[in-house]
């Protein structure tokens, strides 16, 4: 079929099915409006500052729309991690209930923009086959049309472990069309990338991806997150950001009973 596969609720067994032969699975009206208008704002209000921050940096020749890292400053993206959206499906992939945040930041697909996210790419550099150790998953904060630069998926290829051509992937790859307020969750193998924005406004998504608590997170979010928010949001977010899930910084600090180490018995 068309587009990505829809399911309504969390359908565990349709859910694994789909992700098996797919790659990818489309959860239709997942985010409450009120939030969905905050996590708007939150995005724009931040981008200003990254954009700032890149070309002070000299880094932003094609970042354009990009920003990484929002987790745990305060803001509604906080206020959804700790939901812990789809999570029983997140669970369901990797056969566990226990992950951490690896990456969560977002994108704002800028008219006629040229970013490395419109090359074909993955999001994951190595290729584990079919053990899954990072999953994706991309919130549609406006539509996502063919004309404001859907996404460029290509269904099953989470099963290719070498980049496909330009002409083999988009004589094949499906646009990922939804509706704001829509949730795709995806294997990080899958291989796809942005459309180009040929409207004259920008589509804002975020880009958040989980793995499994023993693989190194792209920050430190742990140590990033201030402790209003974990203390708003307690222990779903001190599981998200990867404090059940740290390292020892002393031999003392290792040997500690298991309800005090830094790394729990239950992470795997």
């Amino acid at each position: 079929m068309p587009g990505a596969a829809r399911i309504m609720e969390p359908d565990l067994d349709a859910f694994r099915a789909l992700m098996t032969a797919r790659g990818w699975v489309r959860f239709p009206t997942q985010v409450p409006a009120p939030l969905l208008a905050d996590l708007r704002h939150d995005l724009d209000e931040a981008y200003r500052k990254w954009r700032a921050m890149q070309l002070r940096n000299g880094v932003g020749a094609g970042t354009d729309g990009t920003l990484h890292h929002l987790a745990g400053r305060g803001t509604s993206v906080d206020a959804f991690l700790a939901s812990l959206p789809l999570h029983p499906a997140i669970s369901a992939f990797f056969e566990a209930d226990r992950y951490i945040l690896n990456a969560c930041g977002g994108f704002l697909n800028l008219p006629a923009s040229e970013t490395y996210v419109g090359r074909v790419h993955r999001d994951v550099r190595g290729f584990s086959g079919d053990y899954p150790i990072l999953v994706n998953m991309l919130v549609m904060l406006d539509d996502f049309t063919e004309e404001n630069g859907a996404s460029w998926m290509l269904t099953g290829s989470h099963r290719l472990p070498e980049r496909p051509s330009d002409d083999l992937f988009f004589a094949h790859a499906e646009r990922n069309t939804g509706r704001a307020g829509d949730v795709v969750l995806f294997d990080s193998h899958l291989w796809h990338c942005a459309g180009v924005n040929r409207t004259p406004a920008p589509r804002r998504a975020l880009t958040i991806s989980y793995s499994r608590p023993f693989v190194k997170p792209q920050m430190d979010y742990a140590g990033l997150a201030t402790p209003e928010v974990i203390e708003t949001y307690g222990e779903p977010m001190r599981q998200l950001l990867g404090l059940n899930a740290g390292v020892p910084r002393s031999v003392d600090a290792y040997y500690q009973p298991p309800e005090r180490r830094a790394y729990r018995a239950d992470q795997g």
